[in-house]
């Protein structure tokens, strides 16, 4: 009996899985968040990320004081003007995280099957018999049976540099804790997770709300990475905190999904927040193994139908220490692609690990390969399953645009309409880029949502604004804040130049964002461009086709 009949097609000939990546100016329309600590601090380094890909660096106050990450930001700053590359800057709080306090720095090696005492007397030595801890109120959450991760940053729960403790019995302020794993704790920082317990501090702490207002105010952060995120309240008072200070009263908020109360509330929240950061760290204690791939799965699709970025971290653990992932983390980072997600968040890679350039590069060289074809060439005879993935290359954007405006319905709003006319337009036609013309960034967004196949430049073009006092550019944020969407990449173009014209042919702006991308490698003679504008009080979808 034959079997040819299961292969429909053959989905990647195997000669080009041989092929060398080839080189861009865009190394992948997945965005890469990277964390900036240690290891990843001067200017040179900097400069290697942003060449790589990074377009969003992430400051995390779980680590080091404000001053610490002024120099890193001044380094940063200094990186993107000798490499021309735009680079967004995204606050991480603390929120309600539990720490194990290591104040003499040095090595703890805990034995399995011993004992260990977990107190809020922060007084005490950390040794391996006594961690003190941030939180006096743990007694009180845990019982017997409960179990605790803690480990270096973020941890596994499975690896050598973390352990998985298991509450034995609870005396007084103390929780006494069974070992269960060898390990041996090195660091100033150990995050501490008690898994499935509501933990009573608040989701913007004291110190959070001091660091937004000095450190955040002063260098006008674009995003705000809101940890441990639990309700939608969480992200309303975070927003009213943010606008009392006005500088950041256009800050992005994106929810940290960190534990199981977080994914209760995930529909809530998700409509509060700007975006979705799923912390697999945490949350991946939180769940169990086999339902992790579920929630992220669920997450991501409801983040991209309310085209609002989903941004997924932890997928190349290995490389903290190690010049290439494993199979499972290349792979891993591909199905995070295939499942639609808009950027990779990382962190111990980039923050304290060896290699933060070369995992930047190939964390997008892995993404960049992950968009060439249909899941259903890729997926074959599996074909009930198709129709939920979609990635760089292997995508099935016709499936993806379809469900989109299903999803939307009818009547759909002006913006909605427009923005979806003009993907419909760049695919019929095979378009090389789709530009567009916005202030407020709001109609590129809507464009990314439905998830083209070829990038978006999104021309942002400031606005004169004052506040009585004194007379300012609107842009910078609007610009910098589409770093973090798939897909998208903006332009800052020349304020003397009005995002709406009254006529179809605002040639200049329109020249200047042509020659961005031809240098870019994205536009070439005979492509054919698709450029959606305002035209007075109407919006308007035109193609043009460029000469030699």
């Amino acid at each position: 009996m034959h079997s040819n009949h299961l292969l429909l097609e053959e989905p990647i000939r195997m000669a080009t899985i041989l092929e060398p990546s080839k080189a861009s100016f865009f190394p992948a329309m997945t965005k890469i968040v990277g964390t900036l600590g240690p290891r990843s601090r001067s200017v040179q380094v900097i400069s290697s990320c942003l060449k790589t890909g990074m377009s969003v660096a992430r400051f995390d106050f779980s680590w080091g004081d404000a001053d610490s990450h002024q120099e890193t930001l001044e380094n940063l700053k200094t990186a993107i003007k000798s490499t021309t590359k735009l680079c967004a800057v995204m606050l991480d709080t603390v929120g309600a995280e539990m720490q194990v306090v290591n104040k003499r720095e040095t090595s703890i090696t805990l034995k399995a099957e011993d004992k260990v005492i977990l107190t809020p007397d922060q007084g005490q030595e950390a040794t391996s018999a006594v961690l003190p801890i941030n939180f006096a109120g743990l007694a009180k959450a845990v019982k017997e049976g409960d179990t605790i991760f803690v480990g270096q940053y973020l941890f596994t729960g499975s690896e050598t540099t973390s352990v998985w403790l298991e509450v034995d019995e609870v005396k007084g302020d103390d929780v006494v804790c069974v070992i269960k794993n060898s390990a041996t704790l090195a660091g100033s920082l150990f995050t501490l997770h008690a898994s499935q317990i509501r933990i009573d501090l608040p989701t913007l702490s004291e110190k959070d709300k001091e660091v937004i207002s000095t450190w955040g105010v002063k260098n006008k952060i674009d995003f705000l990475s809101l940890s441990y995120t639990r309700h939608a309240e969480d992200v309303r008072e975070a927003r009213d905190f943010l606008s009392k200070h006005g500088d950041l009263s256009q800050t992005q908020i994106f929810a940290k999904i960190e534990n199981v109360e977080g994914l209760t509330h995930f529909d809530e929240i998700l409509q509060e927040a700007d975006g979705i950061i799923l912390s697999r760290g945490n949350l991946g204690i939180d769940l169990p193994p086999e339902k992790v791939f579920l929630f992220q799965k669920s997450a991501v699709y409801k983040c991209n139908i309310a085209g609002k970025p989903a941004v997924v971290t932890r997928v190349v653990d290995s490389m903290t220490d190690n010049l290439r992932p494993t199979r499972a983390e290349a792979t891993d980072v591909a199905n995070a692609v295939l499942d639609g997600c808009d950027a990779i968040l990382l962190g111990a890679e980039t923050l304290r690990g060896l290699y933060p350039v070369e995992t930047i590069s190939t964390v997008g060289k892995i993404c960049a390969e992950a968009y060439c074809l249909s899941p259903l060439h890729v997926l074959g005879f599996i074909l009930a399953a198709v129709d939920t993935f979609m990635a760089e290359k292997v995508f099935n954007q016709d499936q993806y645009f379809k469900r989109t405006v299903k999803f939307v319905g009818e009547p759909m709003s002006h913006l909605e309409s427009i923005a979806s006319s003009a993907v419909r337009a760049a695919l019929k036609v095979k378009a090389s880029v789709i530009i567009c013309f916005t202030s407020s960034g709001r109609a590129a967004r809507l464009i990314a949502k439905y998830r083209p196949t070829m990038p978006v430049l999104s021309v942002v073009i400031p606005r004169l604004k004052t506040n009585q006092l004194k007379w300012s550019f609107s842009g910078a944020f609007e610009a910098r804040q589409s770093l973090v969407v798939r897909g998208l990449f903006p332009l800052l173009a020349d304020p003397r130049h009005p995002a709406e014209s009254t006529n179809a042919t605002n040639e200049s702006v329109l020249k200047v964002a042509l020659d961005h991308g031809k240098a870019s490698g994205v536009i070439k003679s005979h492509d054919r461009v698709v450029v959606c504008q305002k035209v007075g009080d109407a919006s308007v979808v035109k193609i043009i086709e460029l000469e030699d």
